[in-house]
């Protein structure tokens, strides 16, 4: 793809557009950069592109960059139905994401992971078992770093291995991975999407531009996920906890069995760091995806029982007074939620809330009802989740974090568990979910004795 002399128009300056606008800029494109933020709330990302050829566009859009541009880069906080974004469609316009910009770059195998839970841990220990096998992968896409800066880095690897939302798939055009994931499908988004069938679609589009040559791995135990079994051009991968493949990828009675094309490779669970049905799911298909794409057994299964799992993901901050303190900052959906909960038997203190994303809290109720003592909520959604879920256990509201921290101080006794998982997203109180984690770590460690 030759960039030069090009007219490009980069749509929003977080992190994707800050690595698309120096990509471009770097390779000889005429770059224009557009963000309804001023300059002054843009500094920071400004001052990552000093000194490259950039015209800026801030504070405002201009409809005539739109419509006269050759190609439009938006970042995937900017929803499709953009009236701009509409009209430079209807122009004739490219339009493209982050990440379909950087397939065109990439010269090697891309595995890349979607689903509504488990990207993450998914997606790293994909990185970690290519590693462990003695490959060099490139690991990034909404888990981080923006694929886009393996292009312009030129570093050579192995494979990409990608994390990918629904909302970098929603400008594809050519975007191709060789082994493509889809881990599952729950209610999430509903603030970006109007309905359910559309998240779906945009999920889907993950298998879009495959061919026979390729793979598609799906959690067929999942009934979403399973319903685009039936309309693939590459190979069906499944995977399942529920029955025996014959072709595929399956766990029963603490073994995980690969079987592919009359070869079968069988391991254990018990040692695995990562415990829990979901990630299970997540092994599978990690282990799926690197068999698949030449790995060797014995050592993706020494990689898998190294691997401990990520930060903010159900990770135990300290024991005070008989009570385990638990941060789950990257529970932002209820499904998330939903698993974090099935970990303990009751007597659990949740705390929830954030961003609403405008789904269903009810899927919760049962659980709540069953295993939550106490019910902390915070944040914009605290209300409506209260509607939903208040009446089935003891609840309270905080007006902020740490104060909802104290409340659980004082609320649970020992043996119990307190559960920082929110369901939401951290953008109401938060820069993002990191931050909030690290707030709720702190505000745990500065507890003192006993409260009551």
């Amino acid at each position: 793809m030759n960039l030069t002399n090009k007219t490009i128009l980069v749509v929003g300056l977080a992190r994707t557009g800050v690595a698309c606008a120096r990509f471009l800029a770097k390779a000889g494109a005429r770059v224009t950069v557009t963000d309804m933020k001023n300059a002054d709330q843009l500094a920071g990302q400004m001052a990552e592109l000093a000194g490259l050829p950039i015209t800026w566009e801030l504070g405002r859009h201009e409809e005539t960059s739109f419509l006269t541009s050759d190609l439009v880069v938006v970042s995937p906080g900017i929803p499709m139905e953009h009236p701009l974004l509409l009209k430079a469609k209807e122009a004739g316009r490219e339009i493209v994401s982050e990440v379909e910009l950087a397939s065109r770059f990439c010269t090697v195998p891309l595995i890349a992971i979607t689903g509504t839970n488990g990207k993450t841990t998914t997606t790293t220990l994909i990185g970690e078992i290519f590693k462990g096998c003695g490959y060099l992968p490139f690991v990034g896409g909404n888990i981080g770093t923006p694929l886009i800066e393996l292009a312009e880095s030129g570093e050579q690897v192995d494979f990409v291995v990608a994390e990918i939302s629904s909302f970098q798939l929603e400008w594809i055009t050519s975007f191709r991975p060789s082994v493509a994931i889809l881990l599952n499908i729950t209610e999430d988004h509903l603030d970006r999407y109007r309905e359910m069938p559309a998240y779906m679609a945009a999920k889907g589009r993950i298998f879009e531009n495959q061919t026979k040559d390729d793979f598609a791995l799906i959690n067929i135990d999942d009934p979403l996920a399973a319903g685009f079994a039936g309309s693939l051009k590459a190979r069906l991968f499944p995977m399942s906890q529920k029955q025996e493949l014959a072709q595929g990828i399956f766990h029963q009675n603490g073994v995980i069995t690969f079987r592919h094309d009359g070869e079968e490779e069988r391991f254990p669970t018990e040692n695995f760091r990562l415990k829990g049905a979901h990630n299970t799911e997540n092994i599978m298909a990690a282990l799926a995806a690197t068999l698949l794409s030449g790995c060797d057994a014995t050592r993706a299964q020494a990689a898998v029982t190294s691997f401990s799992g990520l930060r903010h993901r159900m990770e135990l901050v300290r024991t005070l007074n008989g009570v385990a303190w638990y941060e789950d900052s990257k529970g932002t959906n209820v499904g998330s939620v939903v698993k974090s909960l099935e970990s303990f038997p009751g007597n659990i203190t949740l705390i929830a809330g954030g961003k609403d994303k405008g789904g269903s809290y009810t899927p919760l109720a049962p659980l709540v009802k069953e295993r939550v003592a106490h019910l902390i909520l915070i944040g914009e959604a605290r209300e409506r989740m209260h509607a939903a879920l208040g009446s089935f256990t003891d609840s309270h509201f905080a007006p902020t974090l740490e104060e909802a921290v104290s409340q659980a101080h004082r609320l649970t006794t020992p043996g119990g568990v307190v559960l920082f998982s929110p369901a939401c997203s951290s953008f109401d109180m938060f820069v993002d979910y990191e931050d909030r984690a690290n707030r709720f770590i702190s505000a745990v460690q500065g507890l003192e004795g006993d409260p009551r």
